[in-house]
């Protein structure tokens, strides 16, 4: 069983929200928050210094969101102020190091950052695999168009797929470069070439190499009980080759960056939807102890580092892998 995201799931997950996986421009304008335009506008800036890649960013998206606080998600957007590092020149670790809830898993280029894990545990025990998984069926939460909603200190971010930013890109359907990970590296969307290390191949969606477990849950007090079916992580297991994508949710190969190949991860349409591992070590500015974006220093730009102009920011050069 793969727990995939179709559009009339997503819609009946989120109906109370008024946000849907899949909209139309006429749709998604109708739930735009209007206190996030033109009152903020997006700061983003990446930028290359010696060894590694850096990002600066208020954390404000630059495309439609939904409409916050909802019935699914009390909080309202407020800008931050992040600034993260990463490798430039990432390398594969000896092991799979897991994502926990204590960091980000990375940021998009819009500087919006990748959190998909939720901090909602079956009786509180945070230590264990019995998180709730909010895209494969734990009630509403108020995500939006792009998976994304809000965090108590006012902090957007995504849980899956940025839809939005994607199409404000011009870029759905194509190998698009979305952001970069905390082990420096990058984040593709859900397509790539067919043969991986072939860029006249053709381009697929690529797949996850994740399914539901099948029989039942330990019962307590090991576990929630019931039958596997999605609700918690721990429901999933990793097949070797069951898709396209390792343990990570990433694969090795070319990309438009990347012309002579790379390690990269990519955000599926079924779980994990973002990794839950990093093939390399994490900076530890991705850490969400205070300050989020702990790595916060003056950029090269003024305070905060940002470029006058906004979006779109400089990239440097590719970072190898």
């Amino acid at each position: 069983m793969e727990a995939t995201l179709s559009r009339r799931r997503m819609l009946g997950l989120l109906a109370l929200a008024g946000a849907g996986t899949w909209m139309s421009a006429g749709e998604a304008a109708a739930f735009v928050d209007p206190y996030v335009w033109p009152r903020y506008k997006s700061k983003v800036h990446f930028y290359i210094r010696g060894r590694y890649r850096y990002v600066t960013s208020n954390d404000i998206p630059d495309h439609q969101v939904g409409k916050f606080p909802d019935r699914g998600c009390p909080n309202t957007i407020r800008p931050q102020m992040f600034h993260f590092r990463m490798p430039l020149h990432p390398s594969r670790a000896g092991h799979f190091t897991p994502l926990t809830n204590r960091m980000d898993f990375g940021i998009a280029r819009d500087g919006v950052v990748f959190d998909p894990g939720t901090a909602d545990f079956w009786h509180h025990q945070r230590d264990s695999v019995w998180n709730f998984e909010l895209l494969t069926g734990y009630g509403n939460l108020g995500l939006d168009q792009s998976h994304g909603h809000v965090q108590r200190d006012g902090t957007y971010h995504y849980h899956g797929l940025p839809t939005e930013f994607i199409k404000v890109s011009h870029a759905w359907g194509q190998v698009f470069l979305i952001g970069y990970a905390a082990d420096g590296f990058p984040i593709y969307g859900p397509w790539g070439y067919r043969k991986p290390h072939d860029s006249h191949s053709g381009i697929k969606t690529l797949r996850s190499s994740y399914r539901v477990k099948t029989g039942w849950r330990p019962k307590p007090p090991h576990g929630p009980g019931g039958k596997y079916d999605g609700k918690y992580a721990g429901d999933f297991e990793y097949v070797p080759g069951r898709g396209d994508l390792d343990q990570a949710n990433g694969r090795y190969g070319v990309t438009p960056e990347y012309p002579h190949g790379t390690y990269y991860y990519v955000i599926t349409e079924s779980y994990p939807f973002v990794g839950r591992y990093f093939r390399g070590t994490p900076d530890r500015s991705f850490y969400k102890r205070p300050p989020r974006g702990g790595f916060r220093r003056p950029g090269p730009h003024g305070p905060g580092g940002f470029r006058a102009g906004g979006w779109p920011p400089p990239f440097g050069p590719p970072g190898g892998g």
